[in-house]
């Protein structure tokens, strides 16, 4: 763990490590909210976040689609939008695992371009990775309260290996109970383009993880991976299912008093 980030309470404003804020196509379109709650959560842990404006979408969906082309100018891009920070953290774990995981594969030809990667993806973390191993990040807010359960994204578990950081984090939270949700592991069936490509598959993949986030008993589901968190929440709504949906970041900082992800009246669509 870095020095600055010993003690939390210590940090003065000239010790904070510049931290640029990847916000995600889908946070700044579909749920802003869960943007400005991982810039709290980021703040109270001692960082001086910024947000690029010269940032863009991450190149994700047309890698998916086997479009390279278009995909590399993408991540010149973000590469260069993120290039004067410390640190960039992301709350999704499919975006960080784009640009981690993927954004040096892109450029394995390009020596300058693969190695300004390789520098990126180095910096580069999911959010509650980010705040659990490296920042340090301790509740000094009540935070969400009462039964919860949690769904692991593909990308953030399975490329990232996020799976205990956001339950220690949740862990923190005295009014919290964390049940642990049947098959946590499998896919709810979004995978991105995946859902659109294969509807019918993809339909019967998420009415199973809706019915085993009802076997739970738990009124709300959390998640670190907006896609899946739209994709459940929508089949619920469309089943009549009433369990709360939010992502993780706006549970921890306590935004929880607005409407869920899905909900009628969610004032961020």
């Amino acid at each position: 763990m870095p020095a600055m980030f010993a003690s939390r309470n210590s940090v003065t404003w000239d010790e904070r490590l510049k931290t640029g804020f990847f916000v995600t196509c889908l946070v700044d379109l579909m749920r802003p909210s869960v943007g400005f709650a991982a810039v709290d959560l980021l703040e109270d842990a001692g960082c001086d976040v910024s947000v690029p404006e010269r940032q863009t979408c991450c190149g994700q969906p047309a890698f998916n689609s086997g479009d390279v082309a278009s995909t590399l100018p993408i991540a010149r891009q973000v590469i260069e939008a993120f290039a004067d920070y410390d640190y960039v953290v992301v709350p999704s774990g499919s975006c960080a695992g784009m640009i981690r995981t993927h954004y040096p594969e892109l450029f394995e030809n390009d020596f300058t371009w693969r190695r300004r990667a390789l520098d990126l993806a180095e910096r580069t973390y999911e959010l509650t990775t980010f705040l659990a191993d490296l920042a340090g990040w301790r509740a000094d807010a009540p935070g969400g309260s009462g039964k919860v359960t949690y769904h692991d994204s593909c990308s953030g578990l399975r490329e990232l290996g996020v799976r205990e950081q956001p339950r220690r984090l949740l862990a923190q939270l005295e009014n919290v109970e964390l049940v642990e949700l049947p098959d946590s592991n499998v896919c709810c069936g979004f995978g991105g383009t995946f859902c659109v490509k294969y509807p019918d598959i993809s339909t019967r993949m998420v009415d199973d993880k809706v019915d085993c986030v009802a076997d739970t008993g738990a009124p709300v589901l959390l998640g670190g991976d907006l896609g899946c968190l739209l994709n459940i929440a929508g089949r619920m709504r469309r089943k009549g299912v009433k369990t709360r949906v939010y992502h993780v970041a706006e549970w921890l900082a306590g935004h929880h008093d607005r409407p869920g992800i899905g909900d009628p009246a969610d004032d961020d669509r």
